[in-house]
């Protein structure tokens, strides 16, 4: 289902009604109904894309007369557009309709502990402009600084000025506290979790900023326009420099009560080769043995030495070093566990692995055949559709809806 098609629940009901609404002639009343009306045009304009007038009458109940002012109106607010006639059948041509994607635009942003990627995307979702640039940062001031010099360049690049942003959603790992405006258990990003972070997020790129747990993020991605779409139930596993957890139930992404659902990270699962007590009581267990740390650690306690990373640890693997082997065999159950205890309270039809190590080549497979013996019914498992664009594919996802929301009020 792409951008367009996604179903808008703000979508008036009983719009037939409208236009004898009771009370039609007091004071204010004949501006609110148009409005309504108006949303009702654009809401069905989203969903089903390019509509005639007549089609557009057919689906929000309103008579013909009523929608060719209400497009006049919206028309000149730059918010639909005319592309095009469609012939056929008698009578004459009709012209068709189509929401204006340069109505506004939205800016995702990822930010990580070594790179910070971005997007601008128009309002029908399609992407203006992608990048991204290095941030070795050890502060939270340098890696902001990196933020808005990249923002700065995607802007230019795709035309537009920072003004025209009409939302801006950060994708970053942490929890929002809301009582105290800080982010907690922002996992390995040193002072990003100081307070002021947040108001300067929003001082940089505007105060609708909104920053959104990543994997969270890139969960909606997949549900939108990647593995999870279709699937009513799943769960999105990132293992990488971190480890966390976006869960889809019924459609949905579910947060919890405190926004901690899917810090998986914390779970008390680890082996003694791949386990750093310190670093476990800094992120969590299950992250400090499963990580890309953690397999570095595990592969240097079976004797591996030179400058080991994740990645070389599972190219030595595929290449046969028994040892290397050993340890992505590890880092597979440490995974398949973590899976086997979501799976065992929520259920879902399906897991997607992403991130650095959950999408490396194999690795999924290693995974399934360790979850098979750990639970009755093991869900299915894929690798994610997006790699290390997921978070900004899922800032999108987000940004469009509320970008849209926006311009309905306005409207």
């Amino acid at each position: 289902m792409g951008y367009r098609e996604r179903i808008v629940t703000s979508r008036p009901e009983h719009t037939d009604q409208l236009e004898a609404a009771p009370g039609a002639g007091r004071v204010g009343q004949p501006r609110l109904l148009r409005a309504i009306n108006e949303q009702a045009l654009l809401n069905a304009l989203r969903r089903y894309g390019r509509l005639t007038r007549a089609e557009l009458a057919e689906l929000s109940g309103l008579s013909k007369p009523t929608v060719g002012a209400a497009l006049v109106h919206l028309e000149g607010d730059g918010l639909v557009q005319v592309v095009g006639r469609r012939t056929g059948g008698r009578g004459p041509t009709a012209l068709v309709y189509e929401l204006r994607p340069d109505a506004g635009f939205v800016l995702a942003l990822d930010v990580g502990s070594e790179f910070v990627r971005g997007g601008v995307a128009d309002l029908s979702g399609t992407i203006r402009a992608r990048g991204h640039r290095g941030v070795h940062a050890a502060s939270g001031h340098a890696r902001m600084s990196g933020l808005v010099e990249l923002a700065g360049e995607l802007v230019e690049r795709a035309g537009i000025s920072l003004s025209s942003i009409v939302q801006t959603i950060v994708g970053s790992p942490g929890v929002h506290d809301p009582v105290h405006d800080v982010l907690t258990v922002a996992r390995g990003l040193p002072g990003w979790e100081r307070p002021g972070v947040l108001a300067d997020l929003r001082r940089s790129f505007g105060a609708a900023t909104l920053v959104q747990n990543d994997v969270n993020l890139a969960a909606l991605a997949e549900r939108d326009h990647g593995q999870g779409r279709g699937v009513e139930t799943f769960a999105f596993v990132s293992v990488g420099t971190g480890v966390g957890m976006g869960l889809v139930l019924s459609g949905q992404l579910h947060t919890g009560a405190h926004g901690t659902a899917g810090e998986i990270a914390y779970l008390p699962i680890a082996t003694d080769d791949g386990i750093d007590l310190r670093d476990a009581r800094r992120r969590g267990a299950l992250e400090a043995a499963a990580s890309a740390a953690g397999v570095v650690r595990a592969a240097r306690s079976r004797g591996m030495t030179g400058r080991l990373t994740a990645q070389r640890v599972f190219a030595a693997a595929a290449a046969g070093d028994e040892r290397a082997r050993a340890v992505v065999a590890g880092e597979a159950l440490l995974v398949a566990r973590a899976i086997a205890s979501v799976a065992l309270v929520a259920d879902p039809a399906l897991v997607i692995l992403g991130g650095g190590i959950g999408g490396a080549p194999g690795f999924s497979d290693a995974v399934a055949s360790a979850l098979a013996g750990l639970v009755p019914a093991p869900p299915e498992l894929r690798v994610s559709a997006f790699a290390s664009e997921a978070i900004v594919e899922g800032g999108i996802v987000a940004g469009v809806d509320l970008a849209w929301g926006k311009v309905l009020d306005r409207s």
